[in-house]
């Protein structure tokens, strides 16, 4: 179909089980080998699962009690952040061999902007192809890429060939694609969200598209005019190569769960000096501060509040992390406490331009 707004050919790409996959890499032993980068104990995190443990429900995030009872083979590695940060920046290296509009989401993933590009290739298609052929050959790892007309569809893509494959979707075919696609590979449907969707007969872009924008404000706030438009190909969000950051915070999981409030606030002071040290580094301020706990049954708490001016000094951070702590009774005891601080000095007005579906038609002519 043609598009009545300027078409993008955007790139996501995605290295395979990336801190599983450099353990591997390094230490040969564990290929072909159930691998999880984290911790094994009662208290440890999953923070990576190769693809061998994932065949045994072995996820990031996960328990390390639950990943070992799942898989008792699997084999825990600690993790390396430098060394993951060193290859990180290897692949980088390539994606600005192509174009300097890149957008990096963490260390193993990034948006890249190849409309303009520094070989002058046409085909978006064809530079993923070469961009991941690169960074086989530099870093011995293999990577999966999206490719087609906004971040939203590309990101959704580059999981479709996983491993080491990529999927373009060329404008022809995007809502089609978006149509056809279940509602929980929507990239920013969660598990709530897709239950809740499900309620309401919503399981394909098509059941989603039928929905008017009335009936998404309704059910889903802020998010119903995302999806009313996103199912329509409607996507403007750039591909930033410096990405401000929405929310700075830190947090720690603790060797003992925790159920006085006298040794949580101990704890909050050293995850307040620590959030201090990051937005100093950063030189970044912001008015909100978000009290993080997480329960010992992993239930999970939030609790904010927003003050009229910007601060930084972990004294005021600690002062409101503490009226939040005793704004309401404990639940149970803590394994985890943490502080975020958003509504940052950074944030700038974002407007976007609303293209009203009646006015989409086809462009076939948009090489990809």
């Amino acid at each position: 179909m043609d598009f009545d707004f300027p078409l993008r050919k955007i790139i996501h790409v995605d290295m395979d089980a990336f801190y599983a996959s450099v353990e591997q890499h390094d230490n040969p032993e564990l290929k072909g080998k159930p691998v999880a980068v984290g911790g094994g104990s009662k208290r440890g995190v999953v923070s990576a699962a190769s693809y061998e443990a994932r065949k045994f429900g072995v996820r990031s995030a996960m328990s390390g009690y639950i990943a070992q009872r799942n898989c008792p083979d699997l084999i825990f590695v600690k993790p390396r952040f430098d060394r993951y940060k060193e290859i990180s920046q290897q692949v980088r290296s390539v994606f600005f061999e192509y174009t300097d509009l890149v957008e990096p989401l963490s260390l193993d993933e990034a948006y890249l902007d190849v409309t303009k590009n520094k070989k002058g290739n046409p085909s978006a298609t064809l530079i993923a192809e070469e961009i991941r052929k690169k960074i086989l050959d530099k870093t011995g790892l293999t990577a999966s890429a999206g490719i087609s007309i906004n971040k939203f569809i590309a990101k959704i893509a580059s999981d479709y060939n996983k491993p080491n494959g990529q999927k373009t979707v060329n404008p022809e075919e995007v809502i089609q694609f978006l149509e056809d696609l279940e509602i929980r590979k929507f990239y920013g449907v969660g598990k709530v969200t897709a239950e809740k969707m499900y309620k309401l007969g919503i399981f394909t872009g098509r059941d989603l598209k039928q929905k008017s924008l009335e009936f998404l404000d309704a059910n889903f706030g802020k998010g119903g005019k995302f999806y009313y438009n996103v199912v329509r190909g409607i996507h403007f969000s750039e591909v930033k190569p410096h990405r401000i950051p929405k929310s700075v915070g830190a947090e720690r999981t603790f060797s003992e769960n925790l159920s006085s409030e006298i040794f949580m606030q101990e704890r909050l002071e050293h995850i307040a000096t620590e959030l201090e040290r990051r937005l100093l580094k950063s030189k970044i301020a912001g008015k909100t501060i978000t009290l993080k706990i997480k329960y010992s049954d992993f239930t999970l708490q939030t609790r904010s509040k927003t003050l009229p001016y910007y601060i930084s000094a972990k004294d005021l951070i600690l002062e409101t992390a503490k009226e939040l702590l005793y704004q309401e009774e404990l639940e149970n005891s803590v394994r985890l406490l943490g502080i975020s601080l958003a509504n940052l000095n950074t944030e700038k007005e974002k407007v976007e331009k609303d293209v009203p579906p009646e006015q989409l038609s086809v462009q076939l002519k948009f090489d990809f």
